[in-house]
Formats: C-alpha cells, structure tokens, sequence
C-alpha cells in the first residue's frame, strides 16, 4: 500500500512493507512488523531527490501496525525536507 503527501511543495511517497521477523519463539509464530519506504519527489523531476528510504520504529525495530508505520514514514518525510532543504514551517 502507498500514500502520497504533499509538503512545501514536494511530494513524500510513503509505502508499507510487511517485515516477517524470520527469529521463532517456541510456539513457531513469526512476529510481523512494518517498514516504511520514503521517497521524497519535486514537482516536474521524474526522478526521486535521493533513493528511497526505509524507516522503522525506535532502534531499528518495525513498527507494529500498518497505521504507525505511515504515520512514521510521513513525519520522516517531513523532516527529511525540513532538515535538507530548511522548509521548517513559521511558528
């Protein structure tokens, strides 16, 4: 599944990876975690600013539901632009 958002004036395409831990527990049930995919697009480029980007939860761990990990990938997305092109926003 993917979303787009639009951000003074970039695009944040947000895709969501479902990560099968391949660890077991002793009853053999594989615990599923998201991934977020990032990729940061400008208006009239038909390439992506930077190769895709994944992001998971706090310390390399995925998140653990669809909504979180869009939720996360945008807010990456966000500051990605923030940070890089200093688009932060008047307060």
């Amino acid at each position: 599944m993917q979303r787009t958002y639009q951000y003074h004036g970039f695009s944040i395409e947000v895709g969501v990876e479902t990560n099968f831990d391949q660890r077991r527990t002793v009853d053999l049930d594989a615990h599923v975690g998201y991934v977020a995919t990032v990729t940061i697009l400008r208006p009239g480029l038909h390439v992506a600013v930077f190769s895709p980007l994944r992001f998971g939860d706090t310390l390399g761990h995925p998140f653990s539901s669809e909504a979180d990990a869009f939720t996360g990938g945008h807010g990456a997305g966000q500051r990605l632009v923030d940070d890089l092109y200093g688009c932060h926003e008047q307060e």
